[in-house]
């Protein structure tokens, strides 16, 4: 594993039962964003970022207490700043410590990245208000992974299933409920389990609702699979942003010229939530998903990596 502490403590490499899972630009170094990046142009260089208290830029509402029309970047305010870091070796294997102190919503936040020996990677978090009045928020995991064509997501079959987002694809978004993996388009279902057989070129993004139990999010490529172990009681949700043959980043800002193909990419991000959807504001309204902390109080969850081998079907 290697991560980059300037980067807010973006993790730039996953290395899991012989294979490196997180996408990198080849054309987009990793590099510190400007403080207004979009989150296309401050994650086009790939890895994995933590969003929180939101994924989307927001207006925090009139009634939140101490914050409020508070405006928040996009992303939340771990990326915009370094992070303290620790590293060292316990009884359960190599570690790494980061805690940030963001504003203007009163929290300190912190997360443990502990290589076991057997081959699974544990991260715990913690999320503390350090304020006067209570503090919403939401967060998500947003480790960036290559979309091909054997990309296969494994999500709990009937999972309660929201578009949020989709662009150049025909998705039932709204107020729409449906049963994972299939999602309605027009008058027929499709499998978005299977994202590359959807199109060659759109953008959409998903919100699975988690059984409150002990799941998993899994990720299949090829004969090999990333699971990425939750409790429901924690985590509510798996985020999913799926991007196919979209134009990349470093193109957006480049003159089109008839003689040059734009360069495109093709990424999935899938990871759990605490809370939905994108933006906290959201989450405070028609959703009612955000999580509320007490002045003094912490709020903790976790996850865990492991990779293995995909038995044939």
């Amino acid at each position: 594993m290697t991560l980059l502490p300037a980067l807010g403590g973006r993790v730039r490499d996953v290395s899991l039962g012989g294979r490196q899972w997180l996408w990198h630009n080849p054309d987009a170094a990793f590099s510190a964003a400007h403080e207004d990046a979009s989150l296309g142009e401050a994650v086009g260089s790939g890895g994995f970022d933590e969003c929180f208290p939101t994924i989307a830029p927001c207006k925090l509402p009139s009634w939140v207490d101490g914050v409020a029309g508070a405006r928040i970047a996009e992303r939340g305010a771990l990326w915009q700043q370094d992070c303290a870091t620790a590293i060292g070796t316990d009884e359960f294997g190599n570690f790494a410590s980061c805690s940030w102190t963001i504003a203007p919503l009163t929290f300190s936040f912190s997360r443990k990245i502990t290589v076991r020996p057997h081959g699974t990677i544990d991260f715990e978090y913690a999320a503390s208000n350090v304020g006067t009045v209570r503090m919403p928020f939401i967060w998500a995991a947003h480790p960036v992974f290559p979309l091909n064509a054997t990309t296969r997501i494994v999500l709990p079959k009937g999972a309660k299933t929201r578009v949020w987002m989709a662009d150049g694809l025909e998705l039932a978004g709204g107020d729409t409920l449906h049963a994972w993996p299939s999602v309605r388009s027009g008058g027929h279902l499709v499998d978005v389990s299977r994202p590359a057989s959807l199109g060659e070129k759109f953008a959409c993004t998903l919100f699975v609702e988690l059984p409150k139990a002990e799941t998993s999010i899994g990720l299949v490529e090829g004969n090999k699979r990333l699971e990425i172990r939750v409790h429901g009681r924690e985590l509510s949700h798996a985020g999913i942003w799926i991007n196919r043959g979209v134009l990349a980043p470093t193109e957006r800002k480049r003159p089109l010229m008839r003689w040059r193909k734009p360069r495109t990419y093709s990424t999935i991000t899938i990871g759990p939530c605490l809370g939905a959807p994108e933006s906290l504001t959201d989450a405070l309204g028609a959703w009612e998903t955000a999580r509320w902390i007490e002045p003094g109080a912490t709020a903790r969850w976790a996850m865990s990596w492991r990779s293995g081998e995909e038995e044939a079907a």
